[in-house]
């Protein structure tokens, strides 16, 4: 079984190398069409600092986002809450809770925001700013079922309501996340396929007021064209090379991602854990051009009157646009 899953991995990932791309893609033709691009923002430390190759080992709410199946594999309640620093004082939160019911039922809600704080006004005919500010807010509201038929094998789907708001405009949809995940037997490998955000078409409402050249110097937009969800399909899998009897541990994960916006990517991961309470992780995204190092981050599980409260730190580093800072804290309940 073990020759089996690395001879998988050679060829999923030899694939697109050897012969362009594994999936049907359209490649840069269709790169930067579609909108509501925070749902592509990764939420959670640890998935960040994995390279984002967790579809198949989303192992805390972030199931939620991930992979809505893995939700099904939760033990009791979980409660989680991440924060992002991202680019330019812009911050993104999510905040997930979890809940196992009888049967292998699971039910889920989370809640993402972007918010990119005040930002000045400028136009061709005032370039340092008219005075005023505005602000983009974006939210994802979600509400999962999942549910693990048996030992080996979950499903999961998530109904998100997601709306932008900018500058006196607002568009709003509904997408979905479809999954699954397959515990091959007792060797420790596991796959998952999930389909991310994918859903309705978005048409902006409201009006828009832009200084133009012409008799009337103020144009007032109010038609604007539809936006698609960044739908992403993902096949992933992962490996747990060890799991020592004095808790250490080391888990390899890989995944294919294909959206449809952009072109075909794969990722990898990595995670050394000791004595159960202390998680070091990297991971790589290949055939992204802002990415030229590897992601970081660290983890820590500490029982805390009975339960178990993880803290997480991810690191990232963008090309041009600099660092990024997640933290994440989750407590089972």
């Amino acid at each position: 079984m073990k020759r089996f899953f690395v001879i998988a991995l050679l060829i999923l990932f030899s694939a697109p190398v050897a012969k362009g791309q594994l999936l049907p893609t359209l490649g840069g033709e269709r790169a930067g069409t579609s909108g509501f691009q925070f749902l592509k923002v990764p939420v959670d430390a640890r998935g960040a600092a994995l390279g984002e190759s967790v579809v198949a080992d989303a192992n805390d709410v972030s199931a939620l986002v991930w992979n809505p199946a893995l939700a099904a594999r939760l033990p009791g309640m979980q409660a989680g809450f991440h924060h992002t620093a991202y680019f330019v004082d812009v911050t993104l939160d999510f905040v997930g809770v979890t809940y196992r019911l009888l049967n292998g039922i699971a039910l889920g809600a989370s809640l993402q925001t972007m918010n990119s704080g005040e930002m000045k006004v400028t136009t061709e005919f005032e370039p340092r700013g008219t005075g005023e500010t505005f602000r983009l807010i974006d939210v994802a509201a979600g509400l999962t079922l999942s549910q693990q038929l048996t030992d080996l094998f979950s499903y999961g789907i998530t109904t998100k309501y997601v709306q932008e708001s900018v500058a006196g405009l607002t568009a709003s949809t509904l997408v979905f996340d479809l999954g699954i995940h397959y515990m091959v037997g007792s060797t420790g490998a596991r796959m998952a396929v999930a389909v991310r955000n994918f859903g309705f078409d978005g048409s902006p409402e409201g009006e828009l007021s832009r200084p133009v050249i012409a008799d009337d110097p103020i144009r007032i937009e109010s038609e604007f064209e539809a936006m698609t969800p960044p739908t992403t399909f993902h096949l992933g899998f992962a490996y747990d090379v060890f799991d020592g009897p004095e808790g250490s541990s080391l888990t390899l994960l890989a995944q294919l991602n294909n959206p449809n916006d952009n072109a075909e990517y794969w990722t990898l991961g990595s995670e050394y854990g000791f004595n159960d309470m202390f998680f070091l992780r990297a991971g790589y995204r290949f055939g992204v051009e802002e990415i030229d190092a590897p992601s970081l981050g660290a983890g820590v599980h500490l029982p805390v009157a009975g339960r178990a409260l993880n803290i997480d730190y991810g690191f990232n580093r963008m090309a041009r646009l600099g660092n990024v800072h997640r933290f994440g804290l989750t407590i089972s309940l």
